[in-house]
């Protein structure tokens, strides 16, 4: 049997985008039912040294939404909405806050890295969102485990929260103690740190799942997983899902 990819994904609030190692498919519903297929080449960069690699394969990511959003410009990202763009002005503005209150430097930067979930939190209010975001998951998961599988995937990114509180607020804490005017610098330099981190230990955990400090920090993502992040697809919206796998697959084995 080959050798199963890696595959990642983004659920859009009409589709579902779907990436593996080198290339990128997304499919969306047009309003008229039509469904409608873009898929593209990835730009990559070969690094894979612990902790840089983490922040690089997010930087590859990224990248692919503005080539993206210009062959398939139909495609509905979550951040376009207003309420989004508001919760983001909101989240920065009270991180501001809390950074100059009275709390301690661990608390600051624990109540900080909660505050920065708000503009997802308000994003997956959309029901076509968290639809299609479990019809992404039965999709990859059912290629990778030869099986039908549930809207609930071992790999989503929600899994990332625990990790990236913990390492953030660690980070954090380190750069608060900074010269004033090495302060900046210092929590860029911590934030990039803190991403590596925790997406080195994000791939622990989901080598050892029955680890006790795997699954504590897996569960806040877990619980937003189960309870807000997905719900069930209709068999259009596993349709949409499969079309962006498909095509992916045929370019990456191309």
């Amino acid at each position: 049997m080959a050798e199963k990819l890696r595959l990642g994904g983004m659920a859009l609030r009409n589709g579902v985008l779907v990436h593996g190692p080198t290339a990128w498919a997304c499919a969306v519903r047009l309003p008229d039912g039509t469904l409608k297929v873009a898929s593209a080449r990835k730009r990559t960069f070969p690094v894979n040294t612990p902790i840089f690699r983490g922040p690089v394969r997010l930087i590859e990511a990224f990248a692919v939404l503005p080539q993206l959003k210009r062959k398939l410009p139909e495609a509905k990202f979550p951040f376009e909405r207003p309420g989004i763009l508001a919760a983001m002005g909101v989240s920065a503005a009270a991180v501001r806050v809390v950074r100059g209150s009275r709390l301690t430097p661990a608390a600051q930067e624990l109540a900080a890295g909660l505050l920065a979930l708000a503009p997802a939190l308000v994003s997956l209010r959309s029901s076509e969102l968290a639809a299609y975001h479990g019809a992404e998951h039965i999709s990859i998961g059912t290629y990778e485990h030869d099986e039908p599988r549930e809207k609930e995937h071992e790999r989503c990114g929600s899994h990332l929260i625990g990790p990236v509180i913990a390492t953030q607020a660690a980070a954090q804490t380190l750069a608060s103690k900074a010269p004033t005017r090495y302060r900046g610098a210092a929590r860029a330099l911590a934030s990039v740190a803190a991403i590596g981190a925790s997406t080195e230990l994000f791939a622990w955990m989901v080598r050892n799942p029955e680890r006790k400090l795997s699954r504590a920090l897996a569960k806040p993502g877990h619980e937003l997983q189960h309870r807000l992040a997905t719900a069930e697809p209709t068999a259009e919206q596993v349709e949409v899902a499969e079309a962006a796998l498909r095509a992916c697959l045929e370019l990456e084995e191309a």
